[in-house]
């Protein structure tokens, strides 16, 4: 597999432990409605609430070890989210501050800044990464008669924990470099200030083609370089009484989202709607009205990105230039709501009572204001250079959602299109795509695909191929399997 299949793999891989997030957000929201001038202190079922949610946000390196390794095992078993757990134990706890300055034989003042930070998602997706290969290697290596009971699956936490000592003395080498590169990398972002969240909100939509945003998106959302955005915002008054969470900037990598989410992206599908030849109107409505709906309400918005995304480069380059000038306006302006999934109307409403959401109803306003402009932009830019967007194709009709509502019979036709089972090499899934390697991805017809409900087709090196179905990929994949 090449490195950027490879990477991809991860980036598959990481959606595990992210997708625990909507639990954190949810019962941490709820919470703040609960009690929205005390935030647990005046009220026993809200601080009951948000301390569960905390528990989440509290624990995403240990979740991203496990989901990782889980995420990254071939037969997704659950030995090796166990590996993953031990793994990334036996590095914490032997990289800690304490075991760092006797190890070293050093004074406790002595020992670098880094290793306070060892339990971090980047130390989590590290150790969820060796281990899952670790279990890809040794799950099916059978033992003498001897120790047979620690063959296979059993043996994979055992050479991992071994695996995992040699990985922490290389680490107690190589941490305070990795850990100064991370923090130089986000406090330059940060030094920025809302041009720096700019910045990152455009080379975020940037990677979406590939999915490697996920990678990007650690740094800013998570502990990877001290910024910490969601769980920080998420926390509330504790992160404020912590010196976690500041008021105005805590938020700021995610608030600008919400108008692209909600507005802008449906302005986009409004123009082209209103783009398509008169013939294909009917059917271009019955596809943007469906993305559109899924990208205000729930904020997920590939489904609608990568039906011009290929089709109109030039577009989608726009709408990353407009999400980053959206995220730089909430942020300099200081309007700010967070997410625990992403922005959608859900995540708007959970998070406004949230004592670090400030103006978040401006959002709305702006999100009013990117809803015309993207309409205005896209429809001209449209016509002007006659774009081949859905409706508008010379030589194929728009492709029509499927009719079948059988999920079985929709996976049976997915497999036809993409040569049989017998070319699949791996099935997988994360929130919006399948995730596919193939033996021969040339047999594989894109025009029905597209006529079956997909919303777009990613090829990476010779044999990966991602079909963007939206909500669906995961059940899709997941009948996909059984047939097989």
């Amino acid at each position: 597999m090449n490195i950027l299949g490879y990477l991809q793999k991860i980036g598959r891989a990481l959606m595990v432990p992210v997708a625990v997030l909507p639990a954190a957000a949810i019962l941490m929201g709820i919470g703040y409605w609960i009690d929205p001038n005390g935030w647990g202190g005046g009220s026993p079922v809200a601080a009951f609430l948000i301390k569960a949610g905390a528990a989440i946000i509290d624990s995403m390196p240990v979740l991203f070890a496990v989901g990782v390794a889980y995420g990254m095992s071939k037969d997704k078993d659950g030995s090796a989210a166990l590996a993953g757990l031990v793994g990334f134990l036996v590095v914490t706890t032997l990289l800690s501050p304490g075991a760092v300055a006797q190890i070293k034989g050093i004074p406790a003042d002595q020992v670098p800044a880094a290793f306070a930070k060892i339990s971090n998602q980047f130390v989590g997706i590290l150790c969820g990464v060796i281990a899952a290969e670790l279990y890809n290697r040794f799950s099916s290596v059978e033992l003498h008669k001897a120790l047979a009971f620690f063959s296979g699956r059993r043996l994979v936490p055992i050479v991992t924990s071994v695996v995992m000592i040699v990985v922490s003395f290389i680490l107690m080498a190589v941490w305070p470099v990795i850990y100064g590169g991370l923090v130089s990398f986000g406090e330059s972002i940060v030094s920025l200030g809302s041009t720096g969240a700019g910045i990152y909100a455009f080379f975020n939509r940037l990677l979406i083609p590939v999915g490697l945003h996920h990678a990007l998106n650690s740094v800013f959302w998570f502990d990877v370089a001290g910024i910490n955005d969601i769980p920080n915002f998420l926390g509330g008054q504790s992160s404020i009484d912590a010196g976690k969470g500041i008021v105005g900037v805590t938020g700021m990598y995610q608030a600008g989202f919400f108008p692209i989410m909600m507005f802008g992206l449906p302005g986009a599908a409004l123009a082209i709607y209103h783009s398509a030849k008169k013939e294909n109107k009917e059917k271009v409505a019955s596809i943007m009205i469906a993305a559109a709906f899924a990208a205000f309400f729930t904020g997920v918005t590939e489904p609608l990105e990568f039906s011009f995304m290929f089709v109109a480069p030039v577009l989608y380059v726009i709408h990353a230039l407009l999400t980053g000038l959206s995220v730089f306006i909430a942020a300099s302006m200081q309007w700010i709501a967070g997410f625990g999934f992403s922005a959608g109307l859900v995540d708007m409403v959970l998070s406004s009572r949230n004592p670090l959401a400030t103006h978040w109803y401006m959002l709305l306003v702006q999100g009013l204001v990117f809803f015309g402009l993207y309409y205005v932009v896209f429809r001209a830019v449209i016509v002007k250079f006659n774009l081949k967007t859905p409706g508008r194709e010379d030589d194929e009709a728009v492709p029509a959602q499927a009719q079948t509502t059988d999920r079985t019979e929709l996976a049976r036709q997915y497999l036809e299109v993409l040569g049989g089972q017998e070319n699949l090499v791996t099935i997988d899934a994360c929130i919006t795509r399948l995730r596919l390697t193939l033996k021969d991805r040339s047999i594989v017809d894109e025009r029905k695909l597209k006529a079956l409900g997909a919303a777009g087709v990613v090829k990476l090196g010779e044999q990966n191929l991602q079909v963007i179905l939206g909500p669906l990929a995961e059940i899709i994949a997941g009948e996909m399997k059984v047939l097989r």
